[in-house]
């Protein structure tokens, strides 16, 4: 595979491929020593037939026009021609615009849709509707909402403390004990936005291991840390770390191992936490056992352990997408402040790492290609993941970091790039809330779910079939992503679609500055080049960069970042914190009152627990063979599953109990909904736990068992959101908190229906 191969970039890696005429042939980049498999996906992108072939419309829009309709997600389509369909979405957006306001056109387009920083379908889509008059957006997301709020209060900047603080190779060279919550599973780090070009994390573990180091993982599920690590495994009862936390602690200050004089100098808040650790109940390893299940004399070992050494404390991102989600973040940076590790060189408090490729990595130091966007001159806007409530609460008060706010009366969503009938929760809920929309628009390359509750679907390029750079800050390789397929049915770039809709609204030479795409890819590049220039380093043209294919960036030191030098000279250098220290206490957020998030960090019993009707935890994790939901007919994702449907993991005690048979299709239930799925039986995970992955796209039917629930009561393809919980982590985050929720299980005991989530809609 050496004739006509071209470089090109997924958010799972850097690829070299080649087509035939007829087969696209992908092989890893020769540079990276942990290629993803993830990779075999690639070529089923290419003319599958959930492709989206020509512009679509929902027949019910297009012959009745705009208005609420729970027809969205039932009704069936009509292909039209590009202008046809670009003229009546002009006059829609007008329509709205000037009837409604301005801050009634909702811009979400969540999702990573491309490595490419040109094509980068959130980023046009965002650049259009800010130029056009503006648009309610959404802050933060759904991977880290949570933590994005509250780290902020604690440690500072969140890219400072998650990504540049510490690296792979300070945890190779120095760590003596991980304490990975949550777990560093490699199918998670193999990600990243804006693609990698060399998976370090297994050689990094690897490493440490050898010299060493010792890795405890605390997770109900046991493939959360790589098996070659000999990891001793915590199967902690799940949504309860942060009261082992506190159990460390507690045990650490009994013993006279805490960091006395860290607490002093670099921390805020140390006396209100102790308070709180000691008064009854004291926050002690007996407490904590009855809580989390680990055993009281296990919690005491650990403690000793980590305080004897080079110690750092992970907090995996699936742990704060859980009711409460902010206190894990919080517990985790306190556990490393009472051991005084903050700043040491692979030491301290890490959130994320080994959840996201693009954390641990040192920074370029010289700026990537970006693709600019504009100023959005409207000032209305909602947690992402409060989308639901938004559609179907308008005007009604809401709380975010300690203030009230209204969600704002949206008539018109756009979405490029996301699929949220993948991600967000409680999937019959979310149809509800689309189905108050007044015009529904998606730019998507296949017939996702979202694209079918679409009132106009626009078909996208993939990635495969345009020309970008990916490049992103935490990895050193730009990548000239160059064509690598011929453009599919009438599939048009997102950015020449707005373009010509720009054009029809009265705002095309504000959007395009008179640039093609190829210009815009020139015009980026060329920060990048000065940047390499400016320090008198090799700086090719763009040309001469298109021709080579990539292009490695120096990096700035690895030297521990901001809390590295925090902790060197907390006077010249202090956090930017209320204090300017580790907030191991805050006054301000005590001061709020909310009782789902106090003043410093806390146990809080969940509202939602297993009971006698749903005696199961199920926990909806990343998938490990393919990136959320995209691809997912594509070749290492269809090979995991069975019988087309996904895999759900239940223990053996458990199946055995239930009947349930390795290979068994079962019902996972509860009061907001059910989908089935094949089991596999297995003990790598806690019993009174199930663990089924997000991703399978939603493939809605009636519940035989659930008649009152109507035509999407289950969802026979395996989607876990189907069943899973449509709630702020709290009032002051409101996170996603679809990591967790009780279910009941059972073998299913009629015909499995045949899946058809990846078979597309008949037009008419």
């Amino acid at each position: 595979m050496t004739e006509n191969v071209r470089t090109h970039s997924a958010h799972w890696g850097v690829f070299h491929a080649r087509w035939d005429g007829s087969r696209l042939r992908v092989r890893p980049h020769p540079g990276d020593p942990d290629p993803s498999p993830v990779l075999d996906n690639v070529p089923a992108a290419v003319g599958h037939a959930a492709r989206v072939a020509a512009p679509a419309v929902r027949r019910g829009w297009w012959d009745r026009g705009p208005g609420r309709d729970p027809g969205r997600g039932r009704d069936g389509y009509r292909t039209v021609s590009w202008d046809a369909v670009l003229d009546r979405l002009a006059e829609e957006t007008h329509r709205v615009r000037s009837t409604h306001g301005d801050e009634a056109v909702y811009g979400g387009s969540y999702g990573w849709a491309s490595a490419g920083r040109f094509h980068h379908a959130q980023s046009q889509l965002h650049r259009f509707l800010a130029l056009t008059g503006g648009y309610t957006r959404s802050v933060n997301t759904y991977s880290g909402g949570a933590a994005e709020v509250v780290l902020p209060h604690v440690l500072g900047t969140f890219d400072a403390v998650t990504r540049y603080a510490v690296t792979w190779d300070q945890v190779a060279a120095h760590t003596d004990t991980v304490v990975a919550f949550g777990g560093m599973a490699l199918k998670n780090s193999a990600i990243a936005a804006g693609g990698v070009s060399r998976h370090v994390e297994r050689g990094a573990m690897r490493a440490a291991r050898e010299r060493g180091a010792v890795f405890v993982l605390v997770s109900p599920l046991r493939p959360d840390l790589p098996e070659a690590l000999d990891a001793t495994w915590l199967p902690i009862r799940p949504g309860t770390d942060v009261a082992l936390m506190l159990a460390l602690m507690h045990t650490i200050v009994e013993a006279g191992r805490a960091d006395t004089d860290f607490l002093a100098s670099h921390c805020d808040g140390w006396d209100r936490l102790r308070e709180y650790l000691f008064a009854a109940p004291a926050r002690d390893a007996g407490w904590a056992e009855d809580i989390t299940g680990i055993p009281a004399a296990t919690i005491r070992e650990l403690a000793w352990r980590m305080a004897h050494g080079r110690t750092l404390v992970t907090v995996a991102q699936s742990l704060q997408r859980a009711e409460h989600g902010e206190q894990p973040v919080w517990g985790g940076t306190a556990l490393a402040a009472v051991l005084g590790q903050i700043g040491l060189s692979g030491g301290g408090f890490n959130y994320g790492l080994g959840s996201l490729g693009h954390y641990g990595r040192p920074r370029n130091a010289v700026p990537v290609p970006t693709f600019s966007r504009a100023p959005n001159p409207v000032t209305s806007f909602i947690p992402v993941a409060r989308v639901a409530d938004m559609l179907l609460h308008p005007g009604e008060t809401y709380s975010y970091r300690g203030v009230d706010d209204t969600y704002p009366h949206v008539r018109m969503a756009w979405w490029a790039g996301g699929n949220p009938f993948h991600h967000h929760q409680d999937l019959r809920r979310l149809r509800r809330a689309v189905a108050e929309l007044d015009t529904f628009v998606v730019h998507d390359p296949m017939w996702t779910a979202t694209a079918r509750h679409a009132d106009v679907v626009l078909p996208s390029t993939t990635t495969l079939e345009r020309d970008d750079i990916g490049a992103t800050s935490s990895d050193p390789l730009v990548v000239a992503m160059k064509q690598l397929v011929p453009r599919h049915g009438e599939a048009r770039d997102d950015y020449d679609v707005l373009a010509d809709l720009a054009a029809r609204l009265g705002h095309g030479e504000a959007f395009t500055e008179g640039r093609t795409s190829h210009e815009w890819l020139v015009h980026m590049y060329d920060r990048t080049r000065k940047g390499l220039a400016d320090r008198g380093l090799d700086a090719p043209s763009f040309e001469e960069f298109w021709e080579r294919g990539e292009l490695e960036l120096p990096r700035r030191p690895d030297d521990g970042g901001m809390l590295g030098r925090f902790r060197a000279d907390p006077a010249r250098h202090p956090l930017p914190t209320a204090s300017g220290r580790v907030q191991l206490g805050s006054g301000p957020i005590a001061a709020l009152g909310l009782p789902d998030h106090p003043g410093h960090p806390a146990w809080i019993e969940p509202t939602e627990v297993p009971d006698d009707r749903h005696p199961f935890w199920l926990v909806s994790n990343q998938p490990a063979t393919r990136l959320h939901s995209q691809l997912d007919f594509g070749a290492h994702s269809a090979g995991a599953k069975r019988s087309g449907r996904e895999v759900v993991r239940i223990h053996p005690d458990d199946a055995a109990r239930l009947g349930i048979g390795d290979g068994d299709v079962v019902r996972i239930h509860n009061d907001r909904g059910a989908c089935l799925a094949a089991a596999r039986v297995t003990d790598d995970i806690r019993p009174g736990v199930l663990q089924l992955p997000t991703g399978a796209w939603w493939d809605p039917r009636p519940d035989p068992d659930r008649p009152e629930f109507g035509d999407d009561g289950l969802c026979v393809h395996g989607n876990p959101n189907a069943v899973t919980r449509d709630r702020g982590t709290s009032s002051f985050a409101q996170g996603c908190s679809g990591q967790l929720c009780a279910v009941a299980v059972e073998r299913y005991r009629y015909d499995a229906p045949e899946v058809t989530a990846h078979v597309p809609p008949v037009m008419r």
